[in-house]
């Protein structure tokens, strides 16, 4: 199963525009829509909740339904346009929801982080209106993704300057899927 995780809450993103072109790889793929779920931060209550469920190994409750989904995912595409030096909300709260010990990553005895997801990629698509600087969203990603996760291997697609006065956007969205085309090996 392919994974498409979109965190672009305009109609008309330009972000997703560019995500739906690099799933044109895939023959199918299960979408969920970040602005849509109105997921909840870890609360003192909820956070309680999920770590006793953990702590007896139980992952059968529902709060581990997207863990369960991202952790079992062939391919994953996260689509997240570059706001304010990040990403939307949305995205840091759902890895919140799916950063699940037991599922997502285990600990060695070292206390190390083992990645436990079977996705082989994550690609991350982004699009920015100015200069793009990846340490503050495709970057902590990454990080999870190899160092956390177990996911070997991640890759960004992004397209900048879209909002520069006298920059073609179309050209310019164009120009970053060509890219993506004559980099892809898979």
């Amino acid at each position: 199963m392919n994974l498409y995780i979109n965190a672009c809450p305009r109609e008309d993103s330009r972000t997703d525009r560019l995500a739906r072109k690099v799933l044109e790889k895939f023959e199918s793929y299960d979408e969920i829509y970040l602005p849509e779920l109105n997921l909840q931060p870890l609360s003192r209550e909820r956070l309680d909740y999920r770590t006793k469920l953990i702590e007896a190994g139980n992952y059968e409750d529902p709060i581990f339904d997207f863990a369960k989904q991202f952790a079992s995912a062939d391919n994953i595409l996260i689509a997240a346009p570059y706001w304010d030096l990040s990403f939307p909300s949305c995205l840091k709260l759902y890895i919140e929801n799916i950063y699940v010990t037991g599922l997502v990553s285990r600990f060695s005895q070292e206390g190390r982080p083992v990645g436990l997801c079977k996705a082989e990629n994550l690609y991350y698509v982004t699009s920015a209106g100015g200069p793009y600087d990846s340490r503050f969203s495709y970057d902590y990603i990454e990080a999870l993704a190899k160092n956390a996760f177990g996911i070997g291997h991640t890759e960004l697609i992004k397209a900048e300057m879209l909002d520069v006065d006298g920059f073609d956007v179309e050209e310019i969205l164009r120009e970053a899927w060509e890219k993506y085309k004559v980099q892809d090996k898979s």
